[in-house]
């Protein structure tokens, strides 16, 4: 029962975290743009980050189950071998010899947690730092890719790097120009992407 409660209780914060942990990649990724993207984002946009970015491509989304399975099982086997030096060394883990195994048990999840907290972080930071520094340095050298064609309520059409996107604006570089255009959502008629080169055209 003690289990469940702890359960319901963190969920809650560890839902906040990973919305702040969300704003944290997207404010890092496109202030290197010169964008402060908050005053673009509506609240739900704040509170679904984590789950976009969690989605944004399969090898993410295996990586945070991993983790998170990793993690789950982590206090069983740092209680499996507490008396192991090495492991202790490697976790920088005080002696438990002295306390109860239940007192050992939330120890070791108070770790867990804390390393799992720790990991998501630099994920989540390093993510949106070194995504956001080479989608602009390739921008900067026309290395983009510009496979997609916006056209616009107007009849317009342009080819265009997509560098991101939200529920109220889309974010990218026109072809020829090395700069981002921020145009809202209810401006574009249709986005095409060129697929050639797939594994869906193989």
């Amino acid at each position: 029962m003690k289990f469940s409660e702890d359960i319901q209780t963190l969920l809650p914060l560890g839902y906040l975290y990973l919305v702040v942990l969300g704003i944290l990649k997207e404010s890092f990724f496109y202030y290197q743009f010169g964008i402060n993207i908050l005053k673009y984002s509506t609240i739900m946009d704040i509170l679904i980050s984590p789950i976009a970015e969690f989605t944004s491509n399969p090898i993410t989304l295996i990586l945070i189950i991993v983790l998170f399975s990793f993690h789950f099982y982590l206090p069983k086997l740092l209680l499996k071998h507490r008396g192991n030096k090495t492991v202790q060394k490697t976790f920088e883990l005080k002696s438990t010899a002295e306390l109860s195994q239940q007192e050992a048990k939330n120890y070791y999840n108070l770790i867990s947690f804390k390393i799992f907290a720790i990991v998501l972080l630099s994920l989540f930071m390093g993510t949106g730092i070194g995504s956001g520094y080479f989608t602009l340095k390739n921008i900067k050298n026309n290395k983009a890719k510009y496979d997609y064609k916006v056209s616009y309520n107007s009849g317009e059409s342009e080819q265009i790097y997509l560098i991101g996107s939200n529920s109220i604006y889309y974010f990218y570089a026109v072809k020829g120009s090395k700069n981002m255009k921020i145009v809202p959502i209810a401006a574009v008629k249709s986005i095409e992407k060129n697929i050639k080169g797939s594994f869906l055209s193989q």
